[in-house]
């Protein structure tokens, strides 16, 4: 498993460390007061109905997720949180965790990441680095060079 900041480091991207208690909602991620530029951001671990597709979603913290919507995006049957079971084995993460940084674990590439368009509206975008007791602040730019790096399908979708 490959450690999250030697990739960034390896990829010449940087960023901001935040060092914190740990979080396991947006909600919780607020009360910490961290003044990041585009606030907190959500990452939500979903599945098809068959439980063949995998999908990693990013949005912004204080937005919710139409399902229904996602689902006719996609052309997909009924989309489902995924196990936890499922999470550590696609992502090696446990819930409370859930990043895109989670990719660097799947090596079969057998995760999409849907990216909200939304979040590409910033400079930056903050992340936990699949641990949440920190949080990483990075360029978009930079982000997008990382999801490249994973070779991972890619969507940008407007949620």
């Amino acid at each position: 498993m490959e450690n999250v900041y030697q990739v960034l480091d390896s990829l010449g991207i940087k960023y901001k460390k935040f060092e914190h208690p740990v979080v396991h909602t947006v909600e919780d991620a607020n009360k910490l007061g961290l003044e990041i530029e585009g606030g907190i951001n959500k990452c939500l671990f979903l599945r098809n109905k068959k439980g063949d597709k995998h999908y990693l979603v990013l949005i912004r913290g204080s937005k919710r997720l139409d399902l229904k919507k996602l689902e006719e995006l996609l052309s997909e049957t009924r989309l489902s949180f995924a196990s936890p079971e499922r999470l550590m084995t696609y992502l090696k993460l446990i819930p409370g965790s859930v990043s895109p940084f989670g990719l660097i674990n799947d090596s079969d590439k057998a995760v999409t990441a849907i990216v909200d368009d939304e979040l590409l509206t910033n400079d930056e975008l903050a992340l936990h680095p699949n641990i949440n007791t920190q949080t990483l602040v990075l360029k978009i730019g930079d982000f997008k060079k990382f999801l490249t790096w994973t070779k991972n399908k890619i969507i940008f979708l407007d949620l």
